[in-house]
Order: C-alpha cells, then sequence, then structure tokens
C-alpha cells in the first residue's frame, strides 16, 4: 500500500484510502467540484475533485474509495488531484491500514496512568476518579483506544491515552516545583482533563465529532462526568468538587480557545500550561518527522510559524 506519509510532489497514486469527509462545492464560476479528505494510518489529506464525470463513480463519507490521482503542493500543504474513484471492494484493503495507532505500549501507559490514580491519598479525589475512569463503561471501555483531538494533536488510537499520562507527569513535576499546590487536585484534574473527549469523539476509524461532541463539546462533559461521580460517594465535599470542575471548564485557559472559565486556582492553571504545551510540542514533534530536505520543515498552520530542524 502507498502511505500518505510517502506522498511527495507530483507522484502518480492509485491506491485505496478512507474518505474522511465529502464536500459538493462550486467554483467562482458556479462548476460543481468535490472537495475531500483521505486517511489512512499514517494521516490525511486533502484531495480535489475539478472534472465530476463518468470515472467518479457514486461513493459516500465514510466509504473506502480507490483513487487514481496526482500529488500535488497547494499553499504549502500536499494536495491530491484525483481523476478517477470508484468504492472499494471488500478484500481490496485491510481496515488495520487507515486507523492511525500509538507507536507506544499501551500496556505500559496504562499501567503508569493506573499507578498515578493509585498514588492518590485524599480518599474522596481517589473514589471519584476510579468511578469515572474503572467502573464507568463508556470510559473504561475507550481509554485505551480513543484519540485525544479529530486533526490537530493525538489524533490516532490510543492518543488520548497517550497525552493523558504526558499531562499527568508533567502535572506531577510541578506539583512539587511550586508551593501552594495540592498534587491530588492537580494530579487527579490531569487524569481526568480531557476524559470528555469518549463522548465527543467517536471511535475509529470515524474519530469524528459526535452529536453531544458538537452540542457540549469535551469540556462540559468532562465536568459533568465530576459532578455526577461525586453525587455518588457518600459525604464528597461541595466545594472540593466545585473546585476539581472548575479545573476541567479552565484548562483551555482563555475564552478564544473554546474554554468556558479562565483558571483561577494555582492547580487550574498549572494544569491549563501542561495541557497547551503536551499538544503543541506534540504538534512540533509531527512536523519533525516529516521527510523535508535541508533545515526548514515549512510553515505550521496551527503553531503559525515556520519549523526548523535543529541541525547545526
Amino acid at each position: 500500500m502507498r502511505y500518505i506519509s510517502d506522498f511527495r510532489e507530483n507522484d502518480r497514486v492509485v491506491d485505496h484510502y478512507l474518505c474522511k469527509q465529502k464536500q459538493n462545492l462550486k467554483t467562482r464560476s458556479g462548476k460543481t467540484y468535490l472537495s475531500l479528505r483521505l486517511q489512512d494510518k499514517t494521516g490525511q489529506i486533502d484531495a480535489k475533485v475539478w472534472e465530476v464525470n463518468n470515472d467518479i463513480q457514486s461513493f459516500e463519507e465514510g466509504d473506502f474509495i480507490k483513487i487514481d490521482g496526482i500529488v500535488l503542493t497547494y499553499q504549502s500543504d500536499p494536495q491530491l488531484k484525483i481523476l478517477k474513484i470508484r468504492r472499494s471492494m471488500e478484500g481490496e484493503y485491510d481496515p488495520a491500514d487507515y486507523i492511525p495507532c500509538t507507536d507506544k505500549d499501551v500496556g505500559e501507559l496504562y499501567a503508569q496512568l493506573t499507578a498515578y490514580v493509585k498514588s492518590l491519598s485524599n480518599p474522596f479525589i481517589s473514589k471519584l476518579v476510579e468511578e469515572i475512569l474503572f467502573r464507568n463503561p463508556d470510559v473504561a471501555g475507550a481509554v485505551k483506544t480513543h484519540s485525544a483531538a479529530k486533526n490537530m494533536h493525538h489524533s490516532y488510537m490510543g492518543g488520548l491515552l497517550e497525552h493523558t499520562l504526558s499531562v499527568t507527569q508533567i502535572c506531577d513535576f510541578m506539583s512539587g516545583r511550586y508551593e501552594n499546590v495540592n498534587r491530588d487536585l492537580l494530579v487527579a484534574t490531569a487524569i481526568l482533563h480531557d476524559i470528555g473527549k469518549v463522548y465527543e469523539l467517536s471511535g475509529f476509524p470515524e474519530n469524528d465529532y459526535t452529536d453531544d461532541g458538537q452540542l457540549l463539546g469535551h469540556i462540559v462533559i468532562g465536568a459533568q462526568l465530576i459532578t455526577e461521580a461525586a453525587a455518588k460517594i457518600a459525604g464528597f465535599p461541595p466545594e472540593l468538587r466545585s473546585l476539581m470542575a472548575h479545573s476541567i471548564l479552565a484548562h483551555h485557559g482563555e475564552y478564544e480557545f473554546g474554554s468556558p472559565k479562565r483558571p483561577k486556582t494555582i492547580e487550574a492553571f498549572i494544569l491549563h500550561c501542561a495541557d497547551n504545551m503536551d499538544a503543541k510540542v506534540k504538534m512540533f514533534e509531527e512536523c519533525l518527522k516529516g521527510d523535508a530536505s535541508g533545515k526548514w520543515i515549512g510553515y505550521n498552520k496551527v503553531l503559525a510559524r515556520e519549523i526548523r530542524k535543529t541541525t547545526f
């Protein structure tokens, strides 16, 4: 199979891919064209069908399709100009080739995260985390396999677990670095900060926003999970429940980044910084994996800057 990560400008590509997105659009002159988003386990690529004719057979979003196209560069990003499309037939493709997955040992990641849960000394905090992470069937069954995002960072199977553990490790370190930080509160909310993504995003191969994801979002869902879990624990302090929910509601930091609240406790602020750092550094890491010649990788739209390899 020809993987998307191996595409180079002017390559002719004839192979099978998952159609993640399909839009019928019109040019300024009123001509109909198709805008697609294709995926395999190595990534995604934008694709355009400029000539909708008999070589473009019927297919729908979510189908596996066989395409014949040419790799071009548009605004510094690779893009496919597709000449032919048909639905893939059963047996022509292996679904495993279309599910991006962490290259880390999921069992080891989960064992490390579980060890952090066991390290929590406050009985109320410990019980709440266990209620959500281990006893909620939706979460317990998905935390090892879910992605952490649709496109931005850790957008692959196991990405949620990888990101969650990384943020938890950063927060654990930071809890001992500064005064007046409640470690249990910080570590627990690090473990739970993105748990709402289990409900926000569908599973693979779709990995797309659910209705609750569109209407509520993982931040609100995460705060709801804390409120619901606290209600199941006898004598759970209302003040502690609010402090934990606040960290979840504030972990995107600023209103313009989709955060319902700005961080108002030291734990909420550290969590925001840790989450932002892990996400952004992961974007750098993924950029640097590219096989670009020379020192400069190119412009990254999300990071809004040119990226350079550290070579000298």
